[in-house]
């Protein structure tokens, strides 16, 4: 998992770095960029590329490109570990939708968790001027998508490969990117091309290191690990990109990772109770 969370990190710290390139083209490049390796993979293991569960593998794309391009467009207007620390409410948004959708419970003190998470977030805007409504709004938006690729992915269960789920994503944000990217197309030279297939590189292989990891070790001891992806943001938007945070967008971050890790703990609890 700490190999995951230092290839997203890259791949955020790129993503800001190519904030030249519209989120669209971005978006077209990380996910080509995947291709190769989830085809690859598909091709060699002589593991059916369509699956069968295609409406819902459909569905997770679509979810999931959606996400993938408002977060690289909120990547725009905030600092990384902003856009990263925000992007962590998803579970909360994906709790609400199990709720509504899959008739799972939520616990009282599970509401409270979240309202920290939130309070947070509200600190993090409220006192961080570098975080425009727009940019908060996106990448909120976002996270409502995120929440909803959970569920989706929870639907499919096992039923299918996990590169064939990660395969379908890739492809369909690959044809939207490149679609959307038609109307702000900037071609790039041949350091920012590599660059930018580099995002492809680094989000495979944190996807990959991330579901190692969650095969390898408990959930609720491994989830909370994805974390310091938040913290390495950090590091590399002040030592590389010249970013900077008050100390209440830190205590915002905080009190939104806080809050989930309690939820985890929570959950955790309850399942060695049962």
């Amino acid at each position: 998992m700490v190999l995951s969370t230092m290839a997203f990190t890259a791949m955020n710290g790129l993503l800001k770095f190519l904030t030249d390139y519209s989120g669209a083209q971005l978006v077209f490049f990380r996910s080509a960029g995947s291709l190769f390796f989830t085809f690859g993979f598909l091709l060699s293991r002589g593991i059916p590329i369509l699956g069968t569960h295609r409406k819902l593998l459909i569905t997770r794309g679509v979810f999931g490109s959606t996400s993938m391009l408002l977060f690289f467009i909120a990547v725009h207007y905030m600092p990384i570990g902003s856009a990263v620390a925000l992007r962590y409410v998803a579970p909360i948004f994906a709790a609400v939708f199990a709720m509504l959708l899959l008739k799972e419970k939520v616990r009282p003190i599970q509401w409270l968790f979240f309202v920290l998470s939130f309070l947070g977030v509200l600190v993090l805007k409220g006192f961080d001027g570098s975080i425009p409504p727009v940019g908060l709004a996106l990448v909120l938006l976002a996270s409502v998508f995120s929440g909803l690729v959970y569920i989706v992915i929870r639907k499919i269960g096992t039923r299918e490969h996990p590169v064939v789920i990660v395969n379908y994503f890739m492809c369909i944000a690959t044809l939207v990117g490149g679609l959307l990217s038609i109307f702000y197309w900037k071609t790039p030279n041949t350091h920012d091309l590599l660059l930018l297939l580099s995002l492809g590189i680094f989000g495979y292989f944190g996807q990959l290191f991330m579901t190692k990891a969650f095969q390898r070790g408990e959930t609720n001891l491994i989830a909370p690990i994805k974390y310091i992806e938040v913290v390495f943001s950090i590091w590399v938007g002040v030592g590389f990109l010249g970013e900077s945070y008050s100390l209440w967008s830190i205590m915002g971050m905080a009190m939104i990772i806080c809050g989930l890790l309690l939820n985890l703990w929570y959950k955790r609890q309850t399942n060695l109770s049962k």
